[in-house]
């Protein structure tokens, strides 16, 4: 798994038009197969039925399962730090028409009202958790493609680490560890939320699991945060 054919030709501008509509429609049907099949369960022969190309076009694209899957990985980051990015765009911009609250910085109850905008506004995918789970127990096994996860894995967290240190001046608030750790104990917190929303059966997970990180992740982000 090297070259353009893993992460990096997704997002490459000289890659043509048409090739790149035809790797779009070979990632859409391999998110649909993996969430439902599971990778491994998942042939080559199948994604290509399901995107309606041939073995031939699935390789001129790809070099194996594994790298369109790694290519599937980088495209959902890339949706979801857009995603994060308009999300709290929204939020900062509701929070800050409380001058108030920007004067004197967020006290638990504004902090909460953020945060409670902010996970309203990012949207949920059980079926990229499945297919996320099974990319995280193959880098466990593959040293190859543990090395293309840490790269992904690294690249979101330095991102939206970026902005969340921007973010802070306009709430008032000063980190008290580093973004990028901040970051991951308020994810790590809100990924177990979700991951016990969805082993429960509950319908409806991403709500249930935004109610329970209501609970605790205002008091987690006040005692990570002070006033400036």
């Amino acid at each position: 798994m090297s070259g353009t054919s893993t992460t990096d030709a997704v997002a490459d501008p000289t890659v043509s038009r048409r090739r790149q509509h035809t790797r779009e429609r070979l990632l859409d049907a391999a998110f649909d197969l993996f969430a439902d099949e599971g990778v491994d369960a998942t042939s080559i022969e199948a994604v290509c039925e399901r995107a309606g190309f041939t073995r031939g076009a699935f390789y001129s694209n790809f070099e194996s399962k594994y790298a369109l899957l790694l290519a599937l990985a980088a495209r959902e980051h890339r949706r979801r730090l857009h995603e994060l990015r308009g999300a709290l765009a929204v939020a900062q911009g509701e929070c800050a028409q409380d001058e108030g609250t920007r004067d004197v910085g967020m006290d638990l109850a504004a902090i909460t009202g953020f945060l409670e905008l902010l996970l309203e506004r990012i949207s949920d995918d059980r079926r990229w958790r499945v297919i996320n789970a099974e990319l995280t127990l193959l880098a466990m096994r593959q040293p190859e493609v543990a090395q293309h996860y840490r790269d992904l894995d690294r690249q979101m967290t330095d991102e939206v680490a970026d902005e969340i240190e921007r973010l802070m001046p306009t709430l008032g608030r000063r980190l008290v560890l580093p973004a990028r750790q901040v970051m991951r104990v308020l994810t790590a917190g809100y990924l177990a939320d979700l991951h016990a929303a969805d082993l429960s059966g509950d319908p409806h997970p991403a709500a249930r699991a935004r109610e329970d990180a209501a609970t605790w992740l205002p008091v987690v982000a006040d005692r990570l945060t002070t006033p400036l």
